[in-house]
């Protein structure tokens, strides 16, 4: 990681991180040097969970790697698994909050992908409890296609982190289509993949620079 942001001259603060991986991955990445690991296992039985996030946790802090864990189903699509996603557990949370891993993503009515017309919000009362009984920054999975106003208050009641894919990828996508309906890849040396796909990288940059804002981040230049 560090000789890619010394070769590239990135001056901000890079990590690489595991998102959403199972116990093997996050022990794998642990070996490999990963900056920071997600071990997600809130799809095992709380018990398992809460012993195997203490495993990921005591292998990651011996090599200065930080840990996300998850309580509490995050809905929508991940990795091709749906899911309607629930609350999560105060006592529950403030359990695997207790194993001291660094950030914990908590299911509060958020999901992954696209968020359906009949979505009712963030759970901003489960939201509260959460935050008055952990010290541990939380994490917002899901977080394209929440509107600002939620994000925000979310960020204000106590999220430190907050995940954006999918609005990234469906700029991305829109920018190529918009390019290639143009007939742009037919002009010239236009379906040089550097110029193919040069608007949605763009696209995807503007949405990060959007989103920095929304979050209250110093903007990078």
């Amino acid at each position: 990681v560090q000789q890619t942001v010394k070769s590239m001259g990135i001056t901000v603060p890079v990590i690489m991180h595991l998102d959403h991986g199972n116990y093997e991955a996050a022990k794998e990445c642990i070996e490999v040097g990963y900056t920071s690991v997600m071990f997600d296992g809130h799809d095992l039985p709380f018990e398992e969970n809460l012993e195997k996030t203490k495993e990921i946790v005591a292998l990651a802090h011996a090599k200065n790697i930080t840990v996300e864990a998850e309580v509490g189903s995050i809905g929508g699509e991940e990795d091709g698994i749906i899911g309607e996603g629930e609350l999560a557990d105060v006592d529950e949370a403030k359990q695997i909050a207790a194993t001291g891993v660094d950030y914990l993503a908590c299911g509060i009515g958020n999901i992954h992908g696209k968020y359906p017309a009949n979505w009712t919000g963030l759970h901003f009362d489960r939201l509260k409890e959460l935050a008055a009984e952990i010290s541990t920054p939380l994490v917002l999975h899901g977080g394209s296609g929440i509107p600002k106003e939620q994000i925000q208050k979310a960020i204000a009641l106590g999220v430190s982190k907050v995940n954006v894919n999918t609005e990234c990828q469906l700029a991305f996508a829109a920018a190529t289509r918009k390019y290639i309906e143009a007939g742009k890849d037919e002009q010239g040396k236009g379906y040089d993949p550097r110029k193919l796909l040069a608007p949605g990288a763009q696209a995807i940059t503007d949405i990060v620079k959007e989103r920095i804002a929304w979050f209250g981040t110093p903007e990078v230049k």
